[in-house]
């Protein structure tokens, strides 16, 4: 391609550029001269629209109230402990979403999806111990035993001896916790069980590389903002909104250090992880409820540095839990949803898809404030 040489008549138009003033011959009442041809040929630059404000990276990360999702927050005081867990909830209206989060992650991972089915259901999404606002004796004690037992006294506190139906709905870690709690069956409204990208075969095989991943992931932020900042663009979630109300949650500041810090201390429990997963598919199966899976799409890198992130494995490398699962849901035991486009925390990334999947799964399996509904017969909780 050929360059021009000949010089431009027209100067640079600063993006800072005061309007031109006005002549005098504009302000005045006489009519335009239509002999004037530059009364007929405005001016390039005479409509040239207003250039949009442009966010500095602070304001496009900064941080975000979970009011505008949730519509109050709660400490349940566990009775003969000194354990306080923190719970958001929305909804006054259909049976009880109990929402349960994976490691390093918080309830508010899930404030974008409970502001979307809350006018349908009730939503109830708790810290774990060791996670935003709870406060434990053990900070640490992330054992399976310990996490289900939470559950249970959470449970048992905010609903006493008559809890409503209540659908668990668990994300990776926290998934493993709703399956556990679901075999125990100490939970008689259990109606429903939904797990979030976590499945036992896969997450056995990615624990040999977790220490790494924690190791090597950003320890410390000079702001919330460079926080949120970080999360998005490393990858471990893909949709902003959602990262600036949840992320937040996920710190604590460092007075020695003078930074943000992660306030859950996920690489002192190694100890416990091996617990979360082994026998999982066994005990999602045999569960008798309703359940559902949602799995990330199989068309993702999963770059995300959270405890549970997923390894590419060889082919022969397939496990009979995978094989477990794959025959029960050929028998119909359970539905499998593959969301497409999305990382490993579904609920965040794509809260308006995930929403749709929980209310469908409600209405499909008839789960009503009081239990299966099913027409011509009263509920069996009545």
């Amino acid at each position: 391609m050929m360059e021009s040489s000949a010089p431009s008549n027209l100067a640079p138009l600063s993006e800072e550029s005061p309007p031109a003033e006005t002549s005098a011959r504009d302000c005045s009442n006489n009519p335009p001269d239509h002999n004037n041809i530059n009364d007929e040929v405005p001016s390039a630059f005479s409509s040239v629209p207003a250039r949009p404000p442009i966010q500095t990276s602070s304001q496009k990360y900064a941080p975000l109230d979970w009011a505008g999702y949730f519509d109050r927050e709660d400490d349940v005081s566990i009775p003969g402990s000194n354990d306080v867990f923190h719970v958001y909830l929305a909804g006054t209206q259909g049976p009880v979403i109990f929402c349960l989060h994976g490691g390093g992650y918080t309830g508010l991972s899930f404030a974008l999806s409970a502001s979307k089915i809350k006018e349908k259901v009730r939503v109830v999404a708790m810290d774990f111990r060791g996670h935003g606002k709870s406060s434990t004796e053990n900070e640490l004690d992330l054992s399976i035993e310990t996490l289900c037992s939470d559950v249970l006294a959470v449970l048992k506190t905010m609903y006493g001896d008559s809890p409503p139906a209540i659908v668990l709905v668990g994300h990776s870690m926290g998934g493993s916790v709703a399956v556990h709690v679901a075999a125990r069956k100490q939970l008689p409204t259990l109606c429903g069980l939904v797990v979030v990208d976590v499945v036992e075969g896969t997450a056995m095989a990615s624990l040999i590389h977790m220490q790494k991943i924690l190791t090597n992931r950003m320890q410390h932020f000079p702001t919330i903002e460079k926080a949120i900042e970080w999360s998005v663009k490393g990858g471990s979630l893909r949709n902003i909104e959602s990262a600036r109300v949840s992320i937040p949650s996920t710190l604590i500041y460092d007075d020695s250090k003078r930074c943000y810090t992660y306030r859950a201390k996920l690489e002192e429990t190694e100890q416990h992880w091996r617990g979360w997963y082994e026998g999982l598919s066994e005990k999602f199966l045999s569960s008798p409820v309703p359940k559902l899976l949602l799995l990330a799409g199989t068309d993702r890198l999963d770059s995300s540095l959270e405890l549970h992130c997923y390894v590419l494995l060889p082919k022969f490398r397939i496990s009979f839990s995978k094989i477990a699962l794959t025959i029960g849901q050929m028998q119909g035991k359970f539905q499998m949803v593959v969301v497409r486009h999305t990382g490993h925390a579904i609920q965040e990334d794509v809260p308006d898809e995930f929403a749709d999947f929980i209310l469908n799964f409600v209405s499909r399996n008839r789960i009503g404030p009081r239990g299966i509904e099913i027409p011509g017969i009263k509920s069996w909780r009545s």
